[in-house]
């Protein structure tokens, strides 16, 4: 995993990898994924700034993401828990996505007929509501991805870099749609018009193949391990505690607590700054088109190719080196955010800067996911990338939830406040080169 490629290796035998007809798979996934986040991440902060609501308030809204953090409490039901009627027409992953994907079309039209001003309260238990599905599918999603590889190594930047695509696919043209058009139609009938969304998705997931895995076999041979127990002692141990111990088993107990601290650390400061962003645009100047000109649509253009880029780049000269570039490339684009704190709504400057936070954001993610994917085993896959990412999800939903709090601390400083976020990433840095040396001397002795 450390390691680059045989320098033998071309760059179009490293393209080629793209055209395996799973990681259109992977890419359609993917959307679903990000599509979430617009409904109750970016398009409810625009809309709650739009109803008035203080900084604070929108801030805490986004308490609303913190079930992402948590899904793995429940991610071992969706390795273990086979669903009535559903398994048997769909397989697993995709009866659990699909059982996932009904709720939220209804969710998201619930949240259309809800005026935020009068019924605050009630629009997070929605967005909540809707959050704790999303994390549920992501569970799913990621799953399906790994199980769908098989343990080939060789294909997890570029499928990796699908799964990132997609994400931003999902997240940045409906975002675009939304901050584009709600002036003119107004926030409750762009959330009715994005609900049409989820039955696009439901029908995706009817067509997708459902992915062979060897993980029935796997868990039947961890469960022997629990035979002395009664059998609803051993179902439990099984769920909930032995993908724990299996990955702490497979990576030794150092590595995998270094693991979770850089995990939780790396993707901190850009979790303050893009739980902020939309407040930050707005209150700086910026129109609701041009959020949407500029940070959604061209910003996913940006991702696309720069995650293209960065997977080829990662294949070739390791992910570690990819995520070194990633961490210090996202502290110089928080540091442009606070130079347009200080010029004000400048669209020359804010071009450059979305442009450099999504070749950022493209980088380190393909380097971050197929990283976290190493980690995971074939018998608990789902259970253990959840419990890997709910980590780094932590920071990014709960932590990043207190940023226009930290905003209000600081009088209203956006420039200090974006130089601080800069600073957050270099604990993960120095965290990533300990697990590097850490894992190099255990493989000489």
């Amino acid at each position: 995993m450390f390691s680059k490629t045989s320098s033998s290796t071309s760059w179009y035998s490293l393209c080629l990898q793209f055209f395996d007809k799973r990681m259109l798979a992977i890419f359609l996934l993917g959307c679903a994924s990000g599509f979430p986040w617009v409904l109750i991440s970016s398009a409810a902060t625009g809309w709650l700034k739009d109803a008035g609501l203080a900084r604070a308030d929108i801030g805490y809204f986004g308490l609303a993401t913190m079930f992402f953090a948590w899904n793995f409490v429940w991610a071992p039901l969706l390795d273990r828990v086979k669903l009535p009627l559903l398994h048997a027409r769909f397989g697993q992953r995709r009866s659990w996505l699909i059982s996932c994907h009904i709720p939220l079309f209804l969710l998201t039209i619930g949240m259309s007929l809800v005026e935020p001003r009068v019924n605050f309260m009630w629009l997070f238990i929605l967005a909540s509501s809707m959050a704790i599905l999303a994390a549920t599918q992501d569970v799913a999603i990621d799953g399906y991805r790994i199980d769908i590889l098989q343990g080939e190594t060789d294909k997890l930047p570029a499928a990796s870099a699908m799964a990132t695509m997609g994400w931003w696919t999902g997240y940045s043209l409906p975002g675009f749609v939304a901050f584009y058009y709600a002036d003119t139609l107004g926030w409750p009938l762009i959330y009715q018009l994005l609900s049409l969304t989820w039955l696009l998705f439901i029908a995706i997931v009817m067509m997708l193949p459902e992915p062979q895995s060897q993980r029935d076999l796997l868990q039947a041979i961890a469960a022997s391990r629990y035979q002395r127990f009664s059998k609803w002692q051993a179902w439990l141990l099984m769920s909930f505690v032995e993908p724990l111990a299996d990955f702490f088993r497979r990576n030794g107990a150092k590595i995998a607590l270094l693991l979770m601290l850089f995990i939780l650390t790396f993707k901190l400061g850009e979790a303050f700054l893009g739980r902020t962003s939309i407040q930050f645009y707005r209150e700086i100047g910026f129109s609701n088109a041009q959020v949407a000109e500029y940070s959604k649509l061209i910003g996913w253009g940006a991702t696309v190719c720069f995650t293209l880029l960065g997977s080829l780049l990662n294949m070739r000269f390791g992910l570690i080196n990819g995520l070194l570039l990633g961490g210090i490339a996202m502290a110089a684009s928080n540091l442009m955010f606070a130079w347009i704190a200080q010029v004000g709504p400048n669209t020359d400057l804010l071009l450059w800067t979305i442009l450099l936070d999504n070749f950022t954001t493209a980088f380190s993610v393909v380097a971050f996911v197929s990283f976290l994917t190493h980690f995971t085993g074939s018998a608990f896959s789902a259970s253990q990338y959840a419990l890997l990412a709910s980590i780094g999800n932590f920071g990014r939903t709960t932590l990043g939830s207190f940023g226009g709090a930290v905003v209000d601390m600081l009088d209203g400083n956006w420039s200090l406040f974006f130089i601080l976020t800069a600073l957050m990433v270099l604990p993960a840095l120095a965290l990533l080169y300990w697990i590097v040396v850490t894992t190099r001397n255990q493989h000489k002795n």
